[in-house]
Formats: C-alpha cells, sequence, structure tokens
C-alpha cells in the first residue's frame, strides 16, 4: 500500500480550490444574464429606478425616437438628456416617434 505525504496533496487541493473559485465567479457573473432578458440587467434597473413613477415612456433631448424605460437603447442616453413622457400621445405630441427596435410599442 502506498503512503502518501501531504506534499503530495498540495498541488491537487490548490488546482481544486482553483476551479471552484473559477466556478463560483462565472455563477456569479452570470447571475444578471438568466432569461436572455435585458430587464434584470443593471442598466434596465438603473434606468427603470431613475424614472419617475408616473412616466412610461423615455426620449432623448437630441433624438427623435421614444422609448420605453426597460429598452437596451435607453442604457445609452445620459440622465441629463433624458425626457420623460407619461403616454405615446404626449411623447408623439413632442415630436417624438416610437424607435422600431423596442419591443412593446
Amino acid at each position: 500500500m502506498a503512503r502518501f505525504s501531504k506534499e503530495d496533496l498540495v498541488l491537487p487541493a490548490i488546482l481544486l480550490m482553483v476551479g471552484l473559485s473559477a466556478f463560483g465567479l462565472g455563477r456569479l457573473s452570470a447571475t444578471g444574464e438568466q432569461g436572455g432578458s435585458t430587464a434584470g440587467s443593471p442598466a434596465a434597473q438603473t434606468a427603470s429606478a431613475a424614472a419617475p413613477t408616473t412616466s412610461a415612456y423615455v426620449a432623448s433631448k437630441s433624438g427623435a425616437k421614444y422609448y420605453l424605460p426597460t429598452c437596451s437603447a435607453v442604457a445609452r442616453i445620459t440622465e441629463e438628456n433624458k425626457v420623460w413622457f407619461e403616454s405615446v400621445e404626449e411623447a408623439e405630441a413632442a415630436g417624438y416617434e416610437p424607435a422600431a427596435n423596442c419591443p412593446g410599442l
């Protein structure tokens, strides 16, 4: 029967710890990506949290389209350039059109 010394177990222990750490970090980074939706992304959460509770549509001061707060394009609009609207009619009266790449409009 072969005997193992402590030195024989150091390398396998290190490899096991590195593997578990990599797995844990991978799971942690994928937490917000479940379901394939951007609704859970930090950008979408920030956009939704920044919106007044009565406003349902957002546009850029320099743009021509309006979006739902959950659309991915909203993350690219800086906070100082966001214009909020309570209705489609209000956004269209201000001269904005619905964004074709925003599902739900």
